[in-house]
């Protein structure tokens, strides 16, 4: 089982920030939060990740990241030498989701979720495009001891 530790991921903002995600909790889900000193709790990016058994005893794994975006502060009420502070103003949130029947394999997780992070990064009609190496990321995966591929390839969260 892979250990959470701090996750760095880099936003697409004009001027490019790396947010490190850090642990929060693993009870009863794992779960990250990026700690932004100029933000406020409630306007920081979370990442949660869960696995439930079905019904039919397949899996579904999911990793979910919201990400806030903060109101705009505007000049008004400054002239008195007041600024209410910055509030939340909406959340954009990223679900990706994978559900296994209890007789796949490893190997067919991997496939599936190798399959999917292509389609979502690119691909198109000429083999291997795409941001990533199209035949390489299925053994990473097999093999990663970082908290997420583990989630999709053995159906275990990071504790």
């Amino acid at each position: 089982m892979s250990a959470m530790t701090n996750i760095l991921v880099k936003d697409d903002a004009t001027t490019a920030k790396e947010w490190t995600f850090e642990p929060i909790t693993d009870t009863p889900n794992p779960f990250w939060r990026a700690n932004d000193a100029s933000l406020s709790v409630d306007g920081q990016p979370r990442l949660n990740v869960s696995i439930q058994k079905l019904k039919n005893g397949g899996y579904k794994a999911t990793v979910k990241l919201e990400v806030p975006t903060m109101e705009t502060l505007g000049s008004a009420g400054t002239s008195l030498g007041y600024v209410a502070p910055q509030k939340v103003a909406y959340v954009t949130t990223g679900i990706l989701t994978l559900f296994a029947d209890k007789r796949s394999t490893i190997s067919d997780r991997v496939n599936c979720f190798k399959m999917l992070v292509g389609v979502c990064q690119g691909a198109s009609n000429a083999t291997a495009t795409g941001t990533l190496s199209q035949c390489s990321a299925g053994d990473s995966w097999k093999n990663s001891g970082y908290p997420l591929p583990p989630v999709f390839s053995r159906l275990v969260v990071p504790n």
